[in-house]
């Protein structure tokens, strides 16, 4: 069992920055795949971006690319993604995820395939 709570989130201005971590306990997160989903107003919980337990290697959804920055520091067991040149279609509730699954020449882009997830925390985007 891996423990994880997610903090960060608040509101900024649109082209704004923002970082949320995901800090995790009970397992060093280097054994799991990490990921981030988010799920706005009306829609689907979406996925955003993931890190590989396998090899560190990173995905992103189109939507995300060029803005968003996943990465992991063992030495605190946190996830981090970095969201710069902030738009308001980015609001919505943040949450991270993980799973054992050794994926190695495949990224976990759907929900269905992590196993613990953490409480979110919402960012809102102004205009």
């Amino acid at each position: 069992q891996v423990q994880l709570v997610e903090s960060g989130g608040g509101l900024v201005q649109a082209g704004g920055s923002l970082r949320l971590s995901c800090a995790a306990s009970g397992r060093s997160l280097s054994i799991y795949t990490m990921g981030w989903f988010r799920q706005a107003p009306g829609k689907e919980r979406e996925f955003v971006a993931t890190i590989r337990r396998s090899d560190g290697n990173t995905n992103y959804a189109d939507s995300v690319k060029g803005r968003f920055t996943i990465s992991r520091d063992n030495a605190k067991n946190t996830v981090y993604l970095q969201m710069n040149s902030l738009k308001p279609e980015d609001t919505a509730v943040y949450y991270c995820a993980a799973t054992r699954t050794y994926y190695m020449s495949t990224f976990a882009k759907k929900d269905s395939e992590y196993d613990y997830w953490g409480q979110g925390t919402q960012v809102t985007v102004s205009s």
